[in-house]
């Protein structure tokens, strides 16, 4: 583990020029910190985290701040490729280019050193990198509101600015390193454990939690596994808490059915289950749950979901009349009974 209080701006210029050519060969990425950007705006003053799970390969970061849609700004994520936020008088771009640097299989201290080498206003730029295999980087300019600065170590990054103190970053990265659970989870015991020591000097407002895994997204479309959001709330932690429980329940569903459509029915069931588990009086999850069980030949375990789905939404009864996914239970009596009155 490493601290970066105030770091000035790093790397020799022999290592950029080579960092550069490599990556960019001829080519380059348009850098928006080559427009001089307005030295007045206003700062993201938050604390962040980025990290990475050694075992799932999720990606994620989490946020908050005394600043409105914090989450629209800081955080970004790339699935197999690296997670970054971007605050102090933040540079936007240094997600989407910084996640273009790591795809391409650069260091996150090469990645900081050309971000910083192509910015106007390097000492004012606060940010964490978090690369697929673990490497992790936080740097703190010298022009960064006190007071600012981070902890970085394998798998972890985090950072804060305009914060009451060096305690809020120390509370952060104990409470990722000690917390079992899920990367959300510890991504959100981090905020908290910030929090309580003081966190965002003025105040809070804003959160936001990412994780991302490759197809973990609706369909399997995207790698969106968690993607929340508290724009302006009074309390914004227990609401991205509250938010969290039902997106940690989603992610285990749209795994679930993704899954399900591919006909791998054995895997999606622990996915199903564990969805059940989080929602147990969400009827839409146990209609699911019912036929992902079914297609796993338990005809017992779907007919009790089933019970369970109709009695908490009637709307579902028509549904379960005509649905394909049920035909396997067309003929039994308890179905029959469930779903057309049958004796």
């Amino acid at each position: 583990m490493s601290g970066n209080f105030h770091s000035s701006r790093p790397g020799t210029v022999a290592v950029l020029l080579l960092s550069m050519a490599l990556c960019f060969a001829a080519t380059s990425l348009a850098f928006a910190g080559d427009i001089r950007p307005d030295t007045e705006t206003q700062p993201v003053a938050t604390f962040s985290i980025v990290a990475r799970d050694s075992v799932t390969g999720e990606l994620g970061v989490a946020v908050a701040s005394r600043f409105f849609a914090v989450g629209s700004v800081v955080p970004w994520a790339k699935a197999g490729v690296g997670a970054i936020a971007t605050q102090a008088y933040a540079n936007t771009t240094f997600g989407p280019n910084g996640l273009e640097l790591l795809g391409r299989g650069v260091s996150p201290e090469v990645t900081r050193d050309v971000l910083l080498h192509n910015d106007i206003q390097p000492d004012r730029r606060q940010f964490g990198i978090v690369a697929a295999n673990g490497a992790a980087v936080t740097h703190t300019g010298e022009g960064c509101t006190s007071w600012a600065g981070g902890r970085s170590g394998p798998n972890y990054a985090v950072q804060g600015n305009i914060l009451t103190g060096e305690d809020v970053v120390l509370a952060m990265e104990n409470a990722f390193l000690t917390t079992e659970g899920t990367l959300a989870d510890r991504l959100y015991a981090a905020l908290l454990a910030g929090e309580s020591k003081g966190g965002d000097s003025r105040g809070k407002q804003s959160a936001a939690i990412l994780v991302v895994k490759e197809r973990a997204g609706y369909g399997g479309f995207n790698d969106r596994a968690i993607d929340v959001r508290v724009d302006d709330h009074p309390e914004p932690f227990k609401e991205i808490g509250r938010l969290l429980t039902i997106a940690q329940m989603n992610y285990a569903w749209n795994e679930a059915w993704t899954l399900f459509t591919e006909k791998k029915f054995a895997e999606s069931l622990p996915h199903m289950e564990r969805t059940a588990r989080l929602a147990p009086d969400y009827p839409e999850v146990l209609y699911d749950l019912t036929v992902i069980r079914l297609a796993n030949k338990d005809v017992d375990g779907a007919l009790a979901a089933l019970e369970g789905a109709l009695a908490g939404n009637a709307k579902l009864l028509e549904q379960a009349k005509k649905d394909s996914d049920l035909d396997g239970l067309r003929e039994n009596s308890t179905f029959k009974k469930l779903v057309t009155g049958e004796k």
